[in-house]
């Protein structure tokens, strides 16, 4: 249990790095980012293991990752838009 909790917490903390590299301009800072990364991936880890029980170390880890990818997903803000002007102004 302690490996899968630790395991989903660093691919948590990659994963969210990893947005937070890719998508700078489009996510809050960066700790908000990092700690919403692995505390989605805990929280997946704990539903996936609730669900399929111990012996399934790396569906534990593939539930973890995809709620920390949603959780995290959860944070992007809208590409920003030019405005345009109208034409009869």
């Amino acid at each position: 249990m302690f490996l899968e909790a630790l395991g989903s917490a660093i691919l948590g903390l990659a994963l969210a790095w990893a947005a937070a590299y890719r998508l700078p301009d489009r996510l809050p800072a960066r700790p908000l980012v990092l700690s919403t990364g692995v505390a989605g991936a805990l929280f997946g880890a704990f539903i996936t293991h609730s669900a399929l029980s111990a012996g399934h170390f790396l569906l534990i880890l593939l539930g973890a990752t995809a709620v920390s990818a949603a959780s995290v997903s959860l944070l992007l803000r809208p590409k920003a838009r030019l405005r345009r002007s109208s034409a009869t102004a």
